[in-house]
């Protein structure tokens, strides 16, 4: 009995896929990156920062102690800084707004030397918490 056109039809596209494939078998045998030595495999950053496979000329020597991790630090200068208080809650905790950068800076009265209340104007040191800045050593200013 004779096949009809579509059987020979999607027999023939059966034997084009399995052309293709062998083909493509066969490339990726002859152009697999295996058995490439260490420095046919290495990238380079230029100055630029765009990948290079050409070395950079000079080697610089990094010292890790010149290595900081985390955030900057607070220059030593600025660690003591003003501002007023403008929230000041029954429960002993409030807001005071920084007198440079018009921040809002929590506090507790944990951290309070002297008795504050809304509107001081207060000098403080601050100290990095989990949830962002708070202020420290709170002190009234005459």
């Amino acid at each position: 009995m004779a096949d009809s056109f579509s059987k020979k039809e999607n027999f023939k596209k059966k034997i084009q896929k399995q052309k293709e494939k062998a083909l493509r078998r066969e490339d990726r045998k002859t152009n697999n990156n295996k058995g490439k030595g260490l420095d046919e495999m290495l990238t380079y950053v230029d100055s630029y920062g765009r990948l290079t496979s050409t070395p950079p000329e000079e080697k610089q020597e990094i010292n890790l102690d010149d290595i900081q991790l985390g955030a900057a630090p607070i220059p030593e200068e600025e660690i003591r800084k003003s501002g007023i208080i403008t929230f000041f809650s029954d429960k002993g905790y409030g807001f005071i707004a920084e007198d440079k950068t018009k921040e809002n800076v929590f506090f507790h009265t944990n951290n309070c030397i002297e008795e504050v209340k809304k509107g001081n104007k207060v000098s403080f040191e601050k100290e990095r918490s989990p949830k962002g800045f708070s202020a420290v050593n709170i002190q009234l200013i005459r």
